[in-house]
């Protein structure tokens, strides 16, 4: 008889005590519908302050498929990917949400599509934010059409974690090394087959989003950075356009001057241009920056998370 294949499910969890209980439970009726396949669970707990470590330990207890990793505080979603990636022993490895926002019944379609149609990975999107203010669902539209236009990335707008890889994927994925990691440019990277399926997002079971609007600011910011090098070279031509501004603007000065002479008038419009200019070549350093400020972490070489307790 065949030896069945090993589905890794990487859980990266922070204060979910409420949700896990409810996750494992849903996951277990999936499991059972699939049983041609075996599955193995990897909860990353990124530094909770409630019980969601108590959680895993009690539920790793009633079932050996389930494994957790405790970091030593938080450390961020990329790093618990990372960690996962780095545990799982899986023929196919997929992310999910805790928050059951990542229909767990799509893993057969997702397992059907590598196995049967020749793809590498199989990846979702969502077609609508219905839970997102108006705010926030403006906002990640922008960003999605920001980033497929500054890093050429061929993700789907409203892309998700959640995607089935082989193994081989993962590999590939596992030779970069970087600490600054943003995980769906490295998904785009790498390249391989990807079948898309959209879906309609659910609300969350239980509990709130952690990620607010100042981490998405800053995951857009940091997606964007570790994945192109545009806002440097956007930097160039704002520079070189100012340039061939200011020598139209002195010549005009200079044919003025000659045919009506008092070059003198006009100071407050030039206070205004200088402190515009000013401004942006403020907005351009930061932009540079940020950069430099990769560079700086990527040269100390420090782990990108710190496991306290693992079983």
């Amino acid at each position: 008889m065949a030896k069945k294949e090993l589905i890794s499910i990487i859980v990266p969890c922070f204060n979910e005590e409420e949700a896990i209980p409810l996750f494992h439970q849903e996951m277990d009726k999936i499991t059972k519908e699939m049983d041609y396949v075996n599955f193995e669970f990897i909860f990353v707990d990124d530094g909770s302050k409630d019980g969601t470590l108590r959680v895993l330990r009690k539920i790793q207890d009633d079932d050996k498929r389930v494994h957790y990793i405790s970091f030593s505080k938080n450390f961020g979603k990329e790093a618990g990917m990372l960690a996962g990636l780095r545990e799982s022993q899986g023929d196919f490895v997929t992310f999910m949400d805790v928050d059951l926002q990542d229909p767990p019944e799509l893993l057969k379609e997702m397992y059907k599509a590598l196995k049967e149609e020749n793809y590498d990975c199989c990846a979702l999107y969502t077609v609508s934010h219905e839970g997102y203010s108006f705010i926030r669902k403006g906002l990640t539209n922008l960003w999605y059409r920001l980033i497929t236009k500054v890093a050429n990335s061929k993700e789907k707008p409203g892309s998700r974690d959640y995607r089935l890889m082989t193994r081989q994927m993962v590999d590939s994925i596992l030779s970069m090394n970087e600490y600054n990691r943003y995980m769906k440019g490295m998904f785009d990277y790498v390249g391989f087959n990807v079948k898309w399926i959209s879906y309609e997002a659910p609300d969350r079971k239980v509990g709130e989003s952690k990620f607010g609007l100042k981490k998405l600011i800053k995951y857009a910011v940091g997606g964007i950075t570790s994945s192109s090098t545009a806002p440097l070279n956007a930097a160039s031509y704002v520079g070189l356009l100012f340039c061939l501004l200011s020598l139209i603007t002195i010549l005009f000065i200079i044919i003025k001057t000659l045919i009506f002479g008092d070059p003198v008038s006009g100071w407050p419009s030039l206070a205004c241009i200088v402190l515009f200019v000013g401004g942006v070549q403020l907005f351009f350093l930061g932009v540079i920056g940020t950069y430099i400020s990769k560079i700086y972490l990527e040269v100390k070489g420090r782990p990108v998370y710190i496991i306290k307790e693992k079983k």
